[in-house]
């Protein structure tokens, strides 16, 4: 496949093989919970010997990002969320699109850009998974304030992996009196976002819900990706 060919289409249950012998080349196919799947290229880490799945939502085809917001309304629906809260950048796509799905007629965009009127009580520090090195501030614009208090706020990211982005979107409501009824993704990569939330608090990794799940992949000895 060309890079450019990734995102653009999802195809019926069982049509690539889900653990070849010899491991996945090229691409990973990631699941929905109905056995669609979705090809997603395969990252290889700075060891050599490991990857991961990546998914760029503002790259994929419309059709994809349809069902990605669709799978992960109808996921959300049982917490009965009466706002969606986004984290940048990638994560307003579907936060937007979720928001949507849900039947809202608005999201809160959160955004590491510092307008002039943002208040920096309303900004906490943030790094990524794929940005380790940058470090930003994620801020609440004040005037969203209103929109958030008092209501049943989703939590929306794009893939969450580290959980650091994640971690810092629940310090930066939790300092506004919010707390996320729930917590939402395209895609969940790897675990290891479990440790990360669950030292802030025990309950947080059982709300949170994605569409797609990948796991951290090794090298085979053929020259594959398998499943570590």
């Amino acid at each position: 496949m060309q890079p450019h060919d990734f995102w653009q289409e999802i195809h019926p249950p069982l049509t690539f093989e889900r653990q070849p012998t010899d491991g996945h080349r090229g691409f990973y196919p990631a699941e929905f919970e109905d056995g669609r799947q979705l090809r997603l290229p395969i990252r290889e880490l700075a060891d050599g010997e490991h990857a991961l799945a990546s998914l760029i939502i503002n790259q994929a085809g419309f059709a994809v990002e349809e069902a990605l917001c669709s799978s992960l309304a109808e996921k959300v629906r049982a917490f009965e969320p009466e706002v969606v809260v986004g984290l940048p950048t990638l994560g307003l796509t579907l936060a937007s699109g979720t928001a949507k799905k849900l039947g809202l007629s608005r999201y809160v965009p959160l955004g590491t850009s510092r307008k002039f009127w943002y208040t920096e009580d309303l900004s906490v520090p943030m790094t990524s998974i794929t940005s380790p090195e940058q470090l930003k501030r994620l801020y609440l614009d004040p005037r969203m304030l209103p929109v958030i208090e008092n209501r049943r706020v989703l939590l929306v990211d794009d893939v969450i992996s580290s959980g650091r982005s994640i971690a810092a979107a629940l310090d930066l409501l939790s300092s506004c009196g919010v707390r996320p009824v729930a917590i939402g993704a395209a895609m969940l990569q790897t675990d290891a976002w479990r440790e990360k939330l669950a030292a802030i608090d025990l309950a947080w990794p059982d709300r949170v819900v994605g569409v797609l799940r990948t796991p951290r992949l090794e090298r085979t000895e053929t020259g594959g990706w398998a499943a570590e």
